[in-house]
């Protein structure tokens, strides 16, 4: 078989079977298997289960259970509510406060939890309903929580960043640096269109009265009554940047860390523990299994040649490096509209990095570009993950009106990407600063 009919079977054989509802693990692990016994032999499967081992033995990838555990053990344990109480009395007064404190919230949440799931979650209970109740516009609130929640994928501690970083044989600890200027970005992007939102229109975005707020010794108690995971967030990160840590061990300590926050915030019990063990395991379970599948998928072609195929259809459109990259940016983006990520990530990645390499890309800063990315496949219709929790929490809302919440936050994301690239320091500047690289 043709490089070409076996790229336009493996790929089109991918949607058509993705259209069933098959879950993404057992698509790709089934197909492969399929192909490899058709078109190698049945021999040749063995190539699997040595594929699957292979990936067990990476020991980067203990950090994903730890840093998920640590994720659920502090929205358990109630934290993340408090989190947005102090964002929202300290912000709460400037046009469109409130949904500006949701950004604000899940910016830190971001730093704390690494998974956008809880992110969104969480603050689509907690914040939409005072939003709501204070008058402020349906599709403000919902695009404020779907928006913010998606930071968790770019802002370290980011799971998509150590997947990454292990898959290309990149440092964690460059990939989170080069990160945080990029979703620090778009943390404020966000909360300059709500500033712009409510100014323009304030009816539909109130501010609170500062008669409605506390004073400052009593907004200065709020913010220390979470100095607890601001320092497990300095514990983590700091360790990890200083190099004192490999991010597992860091892993660690933020896991184990986060038992001690909600042991001080008295919200620790075998109840609040074993909901966020049950929750950890459903969660790495479903990350692995979509790994070994989509890993099975993309080992058998790339050895049947897929992989100079892409890059000599890439490379031959006569297009400039930057028009090639714009190329795998819309490839990327088409693909999180039916993708989730670890299978973009495991599917385009292992294609797109030598010709990244090829074409003299800093390979730290398509790290970062990508990341930024993936922030847009989880708010693109019709399967953006973030939309689809955000469904979860509020059936009352139809999914044509959560579309249209998340446009405007999405094309602020898009503006977001084309910053990046057109601003490489964004990503290499604080790496290069703590590295010297």
């Amino acid at each position: 078989m043709s490089v070409e009919t076996l790229s336009l079977v493996m790929f089109g054989g991918l949607l058509l079977v993705l259209a069933t509802g098959l879950p993404l693990a057992w698509v790709t692990g089934g197909l492969a298997a399929g192909l490899i016994g058709l078109v190698w032999s049945p021999d040749a499967l063995a190539v699997i289960p040595q594929r699957m081992w292979g990936q067990m033995a990476q020991y980067l990838l203990a950090a994903i259970p730890l840093f998920i555990f640590m994720a659920s053990m502090l929205e358990k344990a109630g934290l993340i509510e408090d989190i947005f109480e102090v964002a929202y009395k300290w912000i709460g007064w400037v046009p469109g406060g409130l949904a500006i404190a949701t950004v604000v919230a899940s910016t830190l949440l971001g730093a704390m939890v690494g998974v956008i799931g809880a992110s969104v979650v969480t603050m689509g209970l907690i914040a939409m309903p005072t939003m709501l109740r204070r008058g402020y516009s349906s599709t403000l609130s919902m695009g404020s929580v779907m928006a913010g929640g998606t930071l968790g994928i770019l802002i370290p501690p980011s799971i998509l960043a150590i997947m990454y970083a292990l898959l290309a044989n990149q440092s964690v600890g460059e990939l989170y640096l080069g990160s945080v200027l990029p979703g620090l970005l778009l943390s404020g992007l966000y909360s300059l269109f709500i500033l712009v939102y409510a100014w323009m229109r304030p009816g539909l975005a109130p501010r609170l009265s500062r008669e409605e707020l506390p004073g400052l010794r009593d907004r200065l108690r709020l913010l220390g009554g979470i100095w607890a995971p601001l320092l497990l967030v300095f514990l983590v990160l700091g360790t990890i940047f200083l190099g004192i840590a490999a991010p597992t061990e860091a892993a660690a300590v933020g896991a184990s860390g986060a038992i001690a926050v909600a042991a001080l915030h008295r919200k620790l019990s075998w109840a609040t523990l074993r909901d966020a063990l049950e929750q950890t395991a459903r969660s790495t379970a479903m990350v692995l299994w979509i790994v070994f599948g989509a890993s099975a998928f993309v080992a058998f072609y790339v050895a049947s040649g897929g992989d100079a195929f892409v890059r000599d259809l890439l490379l031959g459109m006569g297009l400039s490096p930057t028009g090639i990259l714009i190329v795998m940016m819309g490839i990327l983006i088409l693909l999180g509209m039916f993708l989730d990520w670890v299978g973009i990530l495991y599917l385009a990645v292992p294609i797109f990095l030598p010709i990244i390499h090829e074409l003299g890309f800093n390979p730290l800063w398509f790290g970062v570009v990508y990341l930024v990315n993936m922030q847009i496949a989880f708010l693109s219709p019709p399967f953006g993950y973030a939309l689809f929790y955000l469904r979860g929490i509020s059936p009352e809302n139809q999914m044509g009106t959560i579309y249209r919440s998340a446009l405007p936050f999405l094309a602020i994301q898009v503006v977001g990407l084309i910053v990046v690239i057109l601003v490489p320091q964004l990503a290499t500047w604080l790496p290069g600063l703590v590295y010297g690289k």
